[in-house]
């Protein structure tokens, strides 16, 4: 699943290629046929992410009723949550050349003035109206990459419970966003062992941890990867480290720090990496 900085680039790149326009909307698969009607053709004000999830927000409009009643308000914002296997593909226009054709199962086609892209098989392709999307909103903890966080409501709920951190970094109601490999490799450089139930979180190691998931994170929605090592260390930048030069610990056999070997177990669904000689 991808993690929260994967979505607030996404956000980013789609605010710049799509909001201000007209767009058409349709679903190809046709699972999302009655909200792509309702889309198609409105201009797309702002796109956000928050967490794993992203929302697209639309010029509000209101469905006439043929029967002489008052308007029934539908949904204006679209709620994507790409889950375990959903995919965006993007499509730039070459000259007057067609867009492509739908590859597998797309579910939501979003096509603008001069790109477009397609989005097959996510967990959530909805629409919400304003109170649905403020209760999707409320359901997730601070997301670090937003400006609006409040990092004293993540350290509220850590402070107060017997959970480990490790797996408490994985519930999105704690920190929205953070995923397995921020995880690991957030806790290895700040030598907090993910089996450190959360009450035992120091307020200084707290905010430790929430500053460097706010580096880390920036780092990942500039370059649309997950870079972990120091440039400093690796000898090259951070534009041109590989994929295995990119992390430190996860799925390594050896700790960067000590030599030692690396730890891997399951914790909250997923495996997690640690160094036993260098995390307590």
């Amino acid at each position: 699943m991808p993690e929260g900085h994967t979505l607030h680039r996404v956000a980013c790149d789609h605010t710049k290629l799509f909001a201000g326009q007209r767009l058409a909307v349709s679903s190809p698969q046709g699972r999302f046929a009655d909200g792509a009607s309702w889309l198609t053709g409105r201009r797309l004000d702002r796109v956000e992410a928050v967490g794993k999830h992203i929302f697209y927000h639309w010029t509000p409009k209101q469905r006439r009723s043929p029967t002489g009643d008052p308007p029934k308000a539908r949904g204006d914002i679209l709620h994507l949550h790409l889950g375990l296997y959903g995919k965006f593909r993007l499509h730039h226009r070459k000259g007057a050349d067609p867009w492509p054709e739908p590859r597998g199962a797309v579910r939501l086609r979003v096509v603008g003035d001069a790109a477009a892209f397609d989005l097959n098989g996510p967990n959530r392709c909805e629409l919400l109206d304003a109170a649905g999307y403020q209760r999707a909103v409320e359901r997730l903890g601070p997301d670090t990459l937003r400006d609006d966080a409040d990092p004293d409501l993540a350290w509220r709920r850590i402070q107060r419970s017997k959970t480990s951190i490790g797996a408490l970094l994985m519930n999105q109601e704690v920190i929205a966003g953070v995923g397995n490999i921020y995880r690991c490799e957030t806790l290895h450089l700040l030598g907090i062992h993910p089996n450190r139930p959360g009450n035992q979180i120091k307020p200084e190691e707290f905010d430790a941890l929430w500053d460097k998931l706010i580096e880390l994170m920036r780092i990942g929605v500039k370059h649309n990867r997950i870079i972990i090592a120091d440039p400093a260390e690796i000898g090259k930048p951070r534009s041109r480290m590989t994929r295995d030069e990119r992390l430190r610990i996860y799925k390594k056999p050896t700790c960067p720090d000590c030599g030692g070997g690396i730890d891997a177990w399951t914790m909250a669904g997923r495996k997690v990496f640690a160094c036993s000689n260098c995390q307590e």
